[in-house]
């Protein structure tokens, strides 16, 4: 059954979900926003893919009895610890509606878009940590992360959320969305870190050095803004970029606070506190 929602507004938009009976969505703590009624409201620790999602309502007596709880207790606390060394919140919350057709509302915590991505059950997605808002309870939530080199040198990038099975997950970002498919431009695009969604399975995510150990390479890590890195996104996929990242909406608040510390260089040389 396809999740029937509609995503509204223009800067902070907002996902209004309709739920059919027997449908249950779920949603990271934080992002939900307004219910009917008729729709229950639980907050687990644990998503789908841990079996904290499906909470068993057996005695013990079935599906392996103390072993199977035993084993979902050690998945749900599995999936916990990695969230919490992702730096995701450990809990989500679950909506099911009862008796009829409910409502729930979701948004993210950034002004920017919100896409509903489909998943048909042959390619995984991968987000940035942080984009996830809700999701079918058919969609299995994970924590992925990325290979050593390219984890440390990307910031942002090593900790990705992915997203498995079949269902409508929702995500948001921070300004205006593009979509591209690197295979459009050559089969490579290079991005600023800060500025990937997400992207298809297929697509591979690395992390690159701006430029080479010369002069025009220090000008550009120095008074580029970018750091020394930037992102690479290879193959034949879908990819969605945000035009606003955190980095520089953070900038901008510090700097109308008066508490701007970048002087004229920024980039490598910023010295705001995190």
């Amino acid at each position: 059954m396809t999740l029937q929602q509609e995503i509204v507004g223009n800067a902070m938009q907002m996902a209004v979900v309709s739920l059919q009976p027997g449908q249950t969505v779920y949603c990271e703590a934080g992002k939900f926003l307004f219910k009917t009624t008729n729709v229950t409201m639980e907050t687990r620790l644990g998503g789908p893919s841990s079996g904290g999602g499906q909470q068993s309502q057996s005695d013990g007596s079935g599906s392996g009895g103390m072993g199977g709880l035993l084993r979902q207790a050690m998945g749900t606390a599995m999936q916990a610890g990695q969230r919490a060394l992702a730096g995701e919140s450990l809990a989500f919350q679950y909506f099911t509606t009862q008796g009829g057709e409910g409502t729930v509302g979701f948004a993210g915590v950034l002004p920017g878009e919100m896409r509903a991505l489909e998943l048909d059950g042959t390619r995984a997605w991968f987000a940035e940590k942080d984009a996830f808002v809700a999701a079918e309870s058919t969609v299995d939530f994970g924590i992925a992360f990325q290979g050593g080199r390219t984890g440390r040198s990307g910031g942002e990038g090593f900790v990705l959320e992915k997203f498995t099975g079949r269902g409508t997950v929702i995500i948001a970002g921070a300004g205006n969305f593009i979509d591209l498919n690197p295979a459009d431009f050559g089969g490579r695009v290079e991005v600023d870190t800060g500025c990937v969604v997400a992207f298809e399975e297929g697509i591979r995510y690395g992390v690159q050095r701006v430029g080479g150990l010369n002069r025009q390479g220090v000008m550009n890590a120095v008074f580029g803004g970018e750091g020394l890195s930037l992102a690479t996104l290879e193959g034949d996929g879908r990819v969605i970029l945000q035009s606003l990242t955190i980095e520089s909406l953070a900038n901008a608040l510090r700097k109308a606070q008066g508490g701007d510390k970048q002087g004229p260089t920024g980039g490598l040389f910023s010295t705001n506190a995190q």
